[in-house]
């Protein structure tokens, strides 16, 4: 993760590749997650347009 506003529940991601990917906040209220950390690794989900729909943790399902 390369940020997290907790104010508006987005951010940005950094995938391994270096690429960056934006979340809205639909996709981090859907994860049931109370807070992210810079440098935590998540598992991302998007629909067939590439929209991240959901970050959760690895650990969760």
């Amino acid at each position: 993760m390369a940020t997290f506003d907790a104010a508006t529940r987005s951010g940005l991601l950094l995938l391994d590749d270096g690429t960056e990917l934006s979340f809205p906040a639909r996709a981090f209220d859907a994860s049931g997650l109370r807070l992210l950390r810079l440098g935590q690794r998540v598992r991302v989900e998007t629909d067939a347009a590439g929209v991240v729909v959901r970050v959760t943790l690895p650990t969760m399902s």
